[in-house]
C-alpha cells in the first residue's frame, strides 16, 4: 500500500457537504482507505480572483492503486458529483488534486506529482501542514530543487 495526499476544494453549491461526500466517495473505494484528515478552512481564491472563497481541506489516503490510477478515481469522483471543468481555476461543485503519492517524483502527459504550484498555495500547503508537516517540508524542498 502506498501514500499519498490530496487536496480537495469546493466554492460553488454546498462546498462543506461537498467535501464530506468527496471524503465519503473516497474512502468507500475499495482501494482507498483514509488515515488523516485535515479540518476545512475558507481561504481566498487563487488564480480567477473574481469569485467566492473556497473551502478547502487534505486527506492523507493508503491505497493500491497506482499513481495515474489514483487520479482516475478522484477524476470519476469528480465527474460523479457534478464538476464540469468549463474555466481554468474558476468557480467549481468540487475539485480533487493528488498532491504527493509517497515522495515520488511522477511527470507524464497526465499527472505531474509533486503537485506543481502546491508548495505556493496555502489552500493546499496549511491542511497538509495540520496532517502531515514532513510532506509540505519535502514539497518545498522538491520545488527548491527544481527550480536551481
Amino acid at each position: 500500500m502506498a501514500r499519498a495526499w490530496l487536496a480537495l476544494g469546493a466554492n460553488i453549491g454546498r462546498p462543506r457537504a461537498q467535501l464530506k461526500e468527496a471524503v465519503r466517495r473516497l474512502d468507500a473505494h475499495p482501494d482507498i482507505h483514509i488515515i488523516k484528515k485535515s479540518t476545512i478552512i475558507e481561504t481566498d481564491p487563487w488564480g480567477k480572483t473574481d469569485q467566492n472563497p473556497f473551502l478547502n481541506m487534505a486527506i492523507e489516503i493508503e491505497t493500491s492503486l497506482g499513481p495515474e490510477g489514483l487520479l482516475d478515481s478522484a477524476l470519476m469522483i469528480e465527474v460523479a458529483m457534478g464538476r464540469k471543468r468549463d474555466e481554468k481555476w474558476g468557480p467549481r461543485l468540487i475539485d480533487i488534486d493528488v498532491i504527493a503519492y509517497g515522495r515520488k517524483v511522477i511527470e507524464t502527459e497526465r499527472l505531474t506529482i509533486p503537485h506543481p504550484y502546491a508548495h505556493e498555495r496555502a489552500f493546499v500547503t496549511d491542511p497538509l501542514e495540520e496532517i502531515e508537516p514532513a510532506i509540505v517540508e519535502w514539497l518545498r524542498e522538491h520545488a527548491a530543487k527544481s527550480q536551481s
